[in-house]
C-alpha cells in the first residue's frame, strides 16, 4: 500500500565510523504513515534487546527498508568518510529494489535525510543533518537497522577470530580491543590504517 503522503522521507544512516575492526553497515529506510514512532528513538540510546525488540517492528511494518555495507578493506582504501557514504549508497538501492513494487519507477516523491554532514550520491534529493538519528524518525529507524545488523555482523566475527572478543566490544577501541591487537597482531577484519594506540573510546555508533 503506498503512503498517502504526498511527501516521502527515507532515513538514511550508518554504523560502525569508529571501530579499528570490521565493516561499516548503513540503512535506508521509508516508513508507513501509520508506523508507530512513538518506539523509536536514536539507537545509541537503546538497550541491545530494545533495539533488536525494535527492529522486528521496523523491518515488519516499514514501506521499505535496505541494508548496504562498505568493508574493512574498502575502508582503508578510500578512507572512512567514503566509505560510510558508499555504505549509504549501496543502502539506499537496495531499498530501493524493495519500495518500487510500492511506489513505482517514479521516486519524486521521495526527499533523503541523512544523519551528519555529508550525503552520499544518491538518485533523490538528499539533506544532511546533525543528529538527525534523534530527532527524524525515519533517521531513528535507520540508525537502529544498521546498528543491529553491523553488531549482528560482529557477533560472527566473534566466532571466527574469539581472542579478539568481538562480541564484547564490537571492534570499537577500547583498552581490551587494543591489547588483543598489540598481544595477536591485527585480525584478517582489521582497519590497518587506524591507529590502534590512543585515548579509549566506548562508542555505539
Amino acid at each position: 500500500m503506498r503512503n498517502k503522503r504526498e511527501t516521502m522521507i527515507c532515513g538514511i544512516d550508518e554504523a560502525g565510523r569508529g571501530p579499528l575492526a570490521g565493516p561499516v553497515c548503513a540503512a535506508a529506510v521509508i516508513l508507513s504513515e501509520d508506523f508507530p514512532s512513538e518506539l523509536l528513538n536514536d539507537s545509541k540510546k537503546m538497550p541491545a534487546v530494545r533495539r533488536e525488540e525494535v527492529r522486528l517492528v521496523i523491518i515488519e511494518k516499514a514501506l521499505a527498508w535496505g541494508i548496504g555495507w562498505a568493508s574493512h578493506t574498502e575502508i582503508d582504501s578510500i578512507n572512512i568518510l567514503q566509505a560510510s557514504l558508499l555504505a549509504m549508497k549501496r543502502a539506499f538501492e537496495d531499498m530501493l529494489k524493495k519500495a518500487k513494487p510500492l511506489l513505482g519507477e517514479n521516486m519524486t516523491g521521495v526527499n533523503a535525510i541523512v544523519d551528519g554532514k555529508f550525503v552520499p550520491k544518491i538518485s533523490v534529493p538528499c539533506t544532511a543533518m546533525v543528529k538527525a538519528d534523534a530527532k527524524v524518525p525515519e533517521v531513528m529507524a535507520a540508525s537502529i537497522l544498521a546498528k543491529t545488523e553491523r553488531d549482528a555482523h560482529m557477533e560472527k566475527m566473534a566466532e571466527l577470530y574469539p581472542q579478539y572478543s568481538y562480541e564484547k566490544h564490537k571492534g570499537y577501541p577500547t583498552k581490551a580491543h587494543r591489547e588483543a591487537v598489540l598481544k595477536y597482531g591485527p585480525s584478517p577484519i582489521q582497519r590497518l590504517t587506524f591507529k590502534i594506540k590512543g585515548e579509549e573510546e566506548e562508542s555505539s555508533n
